[in-house]
């Protein structure tokens, strides 16, 4: 079985880029053609959604598979429209790993015990998709309830081949009312880096990295550069380039001297380029997937300039 770790690094070092593309789509910013063809292959509010997600996603997931790593589906957009919305995730999920993607599945679960492994199971296919019934290589995980309920997902990802990444320094304006209160003159955020750590640790691959990574924002580049230097052996996952807020510069900290470490992600600024300069100037409203695709390009030069993904070989 290969480590979870192991596979994104060399998908990583296959494409020459960490960049990873978040599909987060929200049906008021559809193409129209794509909201059209929805509307003749089904009948309720539900279906057409889910139907228009599915070909979206299938389409971006078309356009980036050649050049990018990973992709990030966000449950939360799908689990809205219900039995459908659902079924459409996991279709996506399947399509972009039999792109030969990975696939971190954004859904934050968090809990203890048989519920946390019944989650675990449920999510965390692994190296072989057929493993659980959503198919992803990785899951994000909310750590609050406290160290058992990072237990039973370490279980299954080391059974598996899969990863997680738990929550511990997010990129939201609001992070600090918790992650900042200080105990012992340590932040809360530091303390869960510190289990994060040591799962990790204990979690290595043939390379420097466990298959326990951390969500680190990218809106906080001092905290990054910091939470990189304690975490050595923790891959990170950064949200917060693009459209929040954080440029290349900002993500630098993220990464060790050989450009891995890190994914970082970009959700709105490549799905809906087209809506933004200067890809609404460059491209008309139907080619909105050539957006996609130079928008994806762009973030990938970007790093490679800024940040020291320049030196993946």
């Amino acid at each position: 079985m290969h480590h979870f770790s192991d596979r994104l690094n060399a998908a990583i070092q296959n494409k020459k880029t960490p960049a990873l593309v978040g599909l987060d789509p929200r049906f008021d910013w559809l193409p129209a053609e794509i909201v059209r063809s929805a509307e003749s292959r089904h009948t309720t509010k539900a279906e057409i959604v889910a139907g228009a997600f599915e070909e979206f996603c299938f389409r971006i997931i078309d356009v980036v598979a050649p050049v990018v790593p990973a992709v990030k589906p966000q449950a939360a957009f799908f689990e809205e429209w219900g039995p459908a919305g659902c079924a459409a995730l996991q279709r996506i999920i399947k399509k972009a790993r039999s792109a030969g993607l990975v696939v971190i599945c954004d859904a934050k679960r968090g809990d203890i015990g048989s519920t946390a492994e019944a989650y675990a199971r449920g999510y965390l296919a692994g190296e072989n998709p057929e493993s659980a019934i959503w198919a992803a290589d990785c899951l994000t995980v909310n750590p609050y309830l406290g160290s058992d309920t990072l237990e039973p997902f370490v279980n299954v990802a080391t059974e598996r081949g899969a990863g997680i990444y738990v929550l511990v320094r997010t990129s939201n304006p609001g992070a600090g009312t918790f992650q900042d209160r200080k105990t012992d003159g340590t932040n809360l955020y530091e303390c869960v880096a510190g289990v994060v750590e040591e799962l990790a640790l204990k979690t290595k691959g043939a390379g420097n990295y466990g298959a326990i990574g951390a969500v680190v924002g990218a809106t906080y580049p001092e905290e990054l550069s910091q939470l990189r230097a304690l975490m050595p052996h923790t891959p990170l996952l950064v949200p917060g380039y693009g459209s929040q807020g954080a440029g290349a510069g900002d993500v630098a900290g993220a990464f060790d001297e050989g450009g891995l470490g890190a994914i970082i992600n970009s959700s709105r600024g490549i799905n809906f380029a087209i809506r933004k300069s200067p890809y609404s100037e460059k491209f008309s409203p139907t080619e909105w997937e050539q957006a996609v695709e130079a928008a994806t390009h762009d973030m990938i030069s970007d790093l490679a300039t800024h940040t020291p993904a320049g030196n993946l070989e």
